[in-house]
């Protein structure tokens, strides 16, 4: 069933962001601009061209909102905030009038397109460094005292707060990409784990159903019985993999349902691997020493598919050879070890085997600083021997 999620829903993350924007935006142009109107904050502003004072009147008072109040605007529309801020600025130092607190609003609108502006930013840059050199020869003209050294001070000012707002970009753009990285790593580990477990679940219990279907077709006509007793062997694996199949499938999907995602395969349930391949005709024998305490999920599960894949090759590669489990119940540790005797069969496996199994057991002990040996012994035959640090269960 697919379930359909309102646009609505989807677009809530991105709504709520828009909002809290909004929200600080408008606080800090509502804050800037009350400021630019307390009188002790009227010495502190940007003055820039020293031109004769002239008397503040309503056209001051719209200049110094229209310097503050575009901020509100900043996360949105950065260029559009800067160009009307900056043009207020511009009319407000060559008419002259006292310098303002709201002066500060249009540093604080070149720091945020130099953080935020993502497109044009090289002819915005121009424009704003164009528009600034306008200002500079019309304050000459008015009369300016400042000389040119002055103005070109005041523009180092700006392209440092410009600089300011890019290196932010850029710490941003470096932590989204750390971040996006860190999930695409995440999710191939997770990728690879998922893929691990259906090969181990799959592959043995497939493993041990071919061998049991081979063995029934030669036993139907000359032992009907342990015909019958083998294609009942069949059906109990089969259940067996589909419940298995199903606890994967209920993690994956996070169903939260506990019959299916707290009960994974332990190593409680190794005798339940040794008669499974026993009913396909392998010869097993399990010893275990010591007391089986209890240990952490992920140490119990390892444990489990060391003895399953050791046991499907034992099947595939050496079918009707004795094979030994043995299993040391440690304080700090398990060890695990699976002996093969040689393989009666030279032609090649029973079951076609594509080399992962291994590999991946080695690389999931890696994870639980364990260890995995697998090779062949001098007198014939094959020897698996595992050793996983444990951790008591929580």
């Amino acid at each position: 069933m697919i379930v359909s999620v309102p646009l609505a829903v989807r677009s809530w993350p991105v709504w709520w962001r828009a909002r809290q924007a909004w929200v600080k935006d408008g606080a800090l142009a509502a804050a800037l601009t009350a400021l630019a109107f307390v009188p002790t904050l009227s010495v502190i502003g940007v003055q820039l061209g020293d031109l004769p004072a002239r008397p503040a009147d309503a056209l001051a008072a719209v200049l110094t909102v229209a310097q503050s109040a575009p901020l509100v605007f900043r996360s949105r529309h950065p260029a559009a905030c800067l160009a009307v801020i900056g043009a207020a600025f511009a009319v407000h130092q060559a008419l002259g009038y006292p310098q303002t607190f709201a002066g500060i609003g249009f540093y604080v609108a070149l720091f945020t397109v130099g953080a935020q502006q993502s497109r044009h930013r090289r002819t915005l840059a121009v424009a704003v460094s164009a528009g600034y050199a306008a200002l500079a020869i019309v304050l000459s003209r008015l009369g300016s005292p400042n000389r040119i050294t002055d103005f070109l001070a005041f523009s180092l000012v700006l392209v440092v707060i410009w600089l300011a707002g890019a290196a932010m970009r850029r710490r941003r753009a470096e932590e989204a990409e750390r971040r996006r990285l860190t999930a695409l790593a995440a999710g191939a580990d997770e990728r690879a784990r998922i893929a691990r477990e259906l090969h181990d679940v799959v592959t043995h219990h497939v493993t041990a159903m071919v061998v049991q279907a081979d063995a029934a077709q030669f036993l139907v006509g000359t032992a009907p019985e342990r015909a019958g007793q083998g294609l009942s062997a069949i059906g109990d694996t089969g259940r067996q993999a589909l419940t298995e199949l199903r606890h994967l499938l209920g993690v994956l999907e996070a169903t939260g349902d506990a019959a299916l995602t707290n009960h994974p395969p332990t190593l409680g349930r190794v005798a339940g691997l040794v008669e499974q391949a026993r009913m396909s005709g392998q010869p097993v024998e399990l010893t275990e020493y010591g007391e089986q305490l209890p240990r952490a999920v992920d140490v119990e599960l390892a444990a489990y598919r060391v003895v399953q894949e050791a046991l499907t090759n034992a099947v595939k590669h050496a079918p009707g050879r004795p094979t030994r489990v043995t299993v040391h119940h440690r304080a700090g540790h398990i060890d695990i070890e699976v002996t093969t005797e040689g393989s009666a069969r030279a032609e090649g496996p029973a079951v076609p085997s594509g080399g992962r199994g291994l590999d991946g057991l080695r690389r999931r002990l890696h994870l639980l600083d364990g260890e995995l040996t697998a090779g062949a012994r001098p007198g014939g035959g094959f020897t698996v021997r595992a050793l996983i640090p444990s951790r008591s269960a929580a």
